[in-house]
Order: C-alpha cells, then structure tokens, then sequence
C-alpha cells in the first residue's frame, strides 16, 4: 500500500487533475459553440443578465479547465471554479424547486457538483501536484 500511496502522490494527482479538466473543458467548449443556447438557458433558470454573463461564465470554466490542464496557476483557477460552481449548482440544480419527476435527477446533480467543489478544494489547499506546470509549488 505504501508504493502505490507514492505512485498516487505523483501520478494520481496528475491523473485526478485531467479528470477535474476534462469535466469543465467539455462544458467549456460547449458554451462556445452554444453561447446562444447557453444564454437561454441561464435565462430560464432566473440568471439576471444572461446575455452577458454567459461570457465570463464560459471563459471562468474554459480558462480554469485548461488551467488544471496543465497544472499553472491551479489554485487560482480553482477558486474561480468553486465559485462558479457554488452559484451553477444552486441555479440550475435546485431539487428543493422542482417537478417531482425532476427531483432525483437534479439532486443526483447537485451532489456531483459538491464532489466537484469539493476536489476543486482539494486543488486549492494542496496545488497541482509536481507533474504540472507550477512543479508543485504553492
């Protein structure tokens, strides 16, 4: 156990670090392509100033995707993240506001994006991990 605790020390923070990329790459390049539908969507969902705040919230999950990508400046782009996501979570998957044939499905979401929240934590208090662009450092 103790071998694979130091293998997980290098190459399970890296692989951890492109899981977390990979979820807000994909929604990224989404919102690029679908910036319309994005907007109204966000607007549906009672998001004052959709039109433009479909802007900054595209580039906070681009930008921070790719951030933890490549391991620079991860702190940074995982506190823009948890922000995002702590207000992406209760907007669009508020289960207490639901139909009850939407429920289980919105609380199924709202728990996934505390774990996501919870890794990006994670990324904030211990970095990238030392195969990244920062190398570790805090």
């Amino acid at each position: 156990m103790e071998s694979l605790c130091k293998l997980s020390q290098s190459w399970g923070v890296l692989f951890g670090r492109l899981c977390l990329a990979a979820v807000f790459l994909q929604s990224g390049i989404d919102k690029v392509f679908n910036i319309g539908r994005t907007a109204k969507l966000m607007a549906a969902k009672g998001m004052p100033m959709a039109d433009l705040l479909v802007y900054p919230a595209t580039a906070i999950v681009l930008v921070g995707g790719i951030l933890l990508l490549i391991g620079w400046k991860a702190r940074w782009a995982a506190l823009a993240l948890i922000v995002f996501m702590v207000i992406a979570t209760f907007y669009f998957h508020d289960f207490w506001n639901v139909p009850k044939e939407q429920y289980i499905n919105q609380f199924h979401h709202f728990i996934k994006n505390l774990g996501l929240i919870g890794a990006l934590f994670m990324i904030m208090g211990m970095g990238s991990g030392a195969m990244s662009l920062d190398g570790g450092k805090p």
